[in-house]
């Protein structure tokens, strides 16, 4: 049987407000010791969180609003022909991704795997290319990016090229 909260006993039952307050700071102590300091800083104006030693972090928010885009370009052929080189795919961002995308992109060889049409696991090299432009520009940069998506497919008989899109802050 449940004790009153006036008996005494071994085990005193925390008022509500007292809990929710104790549940309030070890969230804030969880989310300013456990979270990257980039999260912490993508709000507006000034960030502030309460440390576990009871203490304020406050951290100025900086850079401006920008969209990461990343593709994700295969360089195996599902139609059996010869992987994409690493001369044809430096060609093909020379060609199409460069114009485009004049002010700066990176490109990061990796290894990739995916299931294909037939459920096959398909474990390929591969390359991701990103592209950071103002969140300003959106709406004309999207066109771009899928012309050079649909330009590789077609050049180099690729079922698909993936696409991640990523508002963020930069600062240069």
């Amino acid at each position: 049987m449940q004790r009153p909260c006036t008996e005494p006993g071994p085990y005193p039952r925390r008022s509500a407000r007292r809990t929710a307050l104790t549940a309030a700071v070890a969230a804030c102590a969880v989310l300013a010791g456990g979270a990257p300091i980039a999260y912490a800083t993508l709000g507006e104006g000034t960030s502030s969180a309460t440390l576990g030693d009871g203490t304020s972090s406050a951290t100025a928010v900086r850079g401006t609003a920008y969209v990461e885009t990343r593709l994700f370009f295969g360089t195996e052929r599902p139609d059996g022909g010869p992987d994409v080189t690493a001369r044809q795919f430096r060609s093909f961002i020379d060609r199409q991704v460069t114009p485009a995308f004049p002010g700066g992109l990176t490109v990061q060889e990796g290894r990739g795997q995916w299931r294909d049409s037939h459920g096959v696991i398909e474990r390929e090299r591969s390359y991701e290319l990103i592209l950071l432009y103002p969140a300003s520009e959106a709406r004309t940069r999207d066109p771009q990016v899928e012309r050079v998506r649909a330009a590789y497919e077609k050049a180099f008989a690729q079922d698909s090229v993936a696409r991640l899109d990523e508002r963020t802050l930069a600062d240069f």
